[in-house]
């Protein structure tokens, strides 16, 4: 039988960055339960496989998932190639472009792969809700809708707004809450992760189960991370977002720009610090505080030690505004030269830092082109530059060449 820890340790864990759980009176009583008869719980996380890739957003309730695992509970995830179908209307103002059959399966082909760098996949049920939904006649489906009103889907804020502006509202759309409900039927769900947007599903799962004479499912909703504009969701459309894919220094460059009001968000959703050493440091210094904030989650999705490179080069061509790695060298003919000069307006062209003579003065005019390692301004696009071999180019903070004469 397994042995779970107290139910107060396992609240203590799981209640970290939750916005609600619904209804969070039953989540002791069913852990409780769980403890006394050495039944994990079954905890339940849908993906459908929409094309995207995963990124730190994403990672929220997967690392609520995880949590589950490492207290012995059983992760559930559920691969919504059928839901995928009709598209998630949740927080949308219009109706979602649909997938075919064959972009799904496409797209759910690296899905694991990421998931699994977040959930323990070797201990985790994965399934596809294609699977029952597949094999359903129409009657079937005339039977499970018959659950369903109307009214209940129009209290839906999303389908309630588009209902008030007189935007369409597609029936395949209200199956979609339908179908995520079902899937917590089938595979007896005590408890759905997802965000604040889902309540609605949750809830009519619930239903739904009762109607079958199952355990209600527990619903646990956590809040949306903000981007790295600190004020929408992240998003890849955005711009906004950190993929757990990329680079540990491209990582590191995205964690030192967002705010610093949302590092306690960061901190909170996307490490295990314990929250009093995380109010220790965002008593301190703000860098100090991202950098350890970097370093943490870097170090989940690559390594400790590629989190620590990526911290110092950081530290070493931004932080101390040093000379970045691998400049790269640029050739000037000698005979774009007059007497070993040129305008700097046409050099800066050459060196390809702008694609027009006019972008190079308007950089020029607004300050942000420079010469040698010590950043000297370049005054006017018609100052005349003496080019020498190795002479260092910059157009903004980061853009930098090494200038060669060749010819």
């Amino acid at each position: 039988m397994p042995q779970f820890a107290p139910v107060s340790e396992q609240l203590a864990l799981i209640r970290r960055g939750v916005e609600k759980i619904v209804p969070e009176s039953e989540l002791a009583q069913r852990l409780e339960q769980s403890r006394k008869t050495g039944t994990p719980l079954r905890v339940k996380y849908g993906i459908d496989p929409t094309g995207i890739d995963v990124h730190l957003g994403h990672t929220v309730p997967l690392r609520k998932i995880r949590q589950f695992q490492e207290l012995g509970h059983q992760a559930v995830i559920i691969i919504g190639n059928y839901t995928a179908l009709v598209g998630d209307p949740s927080g949308r103002d219009q109706t979602r472009a649909r997938l075919t059959q064959a972009q799904v399966e496409e797209n759910a082909k690296d899905y694991l792969t990421q998931v699994g760098k977040v959930v323990d996949l070797s201990r985790a049920e994965v399934v596809r809700n294609g699977d029952w939904f597949s094999a359903m006649s129409f009657l079937d489906v005339l039977e499970l809708c018959s659950k369903v009103t109307v009214a209940q889907l129009l209290t839906r804020e999303d389908f309630a707004k588009r209902y008030k502006a007189e935007q369409p509202i597609f029936l395949h759309e209200c199956l979609y809450s339908v179908m995520q409900a079902w899937d917590s039927v089938k595979i007896r769900a005590d408890i759905e992760l997802g965000g604040t947007e889902q309540l609605y599903s949750f809830m009519l799962a619930r239903d739904l189960q009762r109607d079958q004479g199952l355990a209600q499912q527990i619903g646990m909703m956590s809040p949306i991370l903000v981007g790295l504009d600190g004020v929408r969701r992240m998003g890849k459309s955005l711009g906004n977002y950190i993929g757990i894919n990329e680079p540990p220094y491209e990582m590191m460059k995205k964690f030192m720009q967002i705010p610093d009001a949302v590092m306690r968000m960061y901190f909170e959703l996307l490490t295990n610090l314990p929250l009093d050493e995380v109010n220790t440091l965002l008593a301190g210094h703000p860098k100090e505080a991202k950098v350890v904030l970097a370093k943490a989650v870097i170090g989940e999705y690559h390594t400790a030690g590629a989190a620590a490179e990526a911290a110092a080069k950081w530290q070493r061509e931004i932080g101390e505004k040093g000379l970045p790695e691998d400049i790269p060298a640029v050739a000037i003919a000698r005979s774009e030269l007059a007497d070993g000069k040129i305008q700097a307006a046409r050099l800066i062209v050459l060196a390809g830092l702008c694609g027009t003579t006019s972008d190079a003065r308007r950089s020029i005019a607004q300050g942000g082109a420079y010469l040698g390692e010590n950043k000297e301004r370049i005054e006017k696009h018609d100052a005349l530059i003496a080019v020498e071999p190795g002479l260092l180019l910059w157009v903004g903070k980061k853009r930098v060449v090494r200038l060669e004469v060749t010819g």
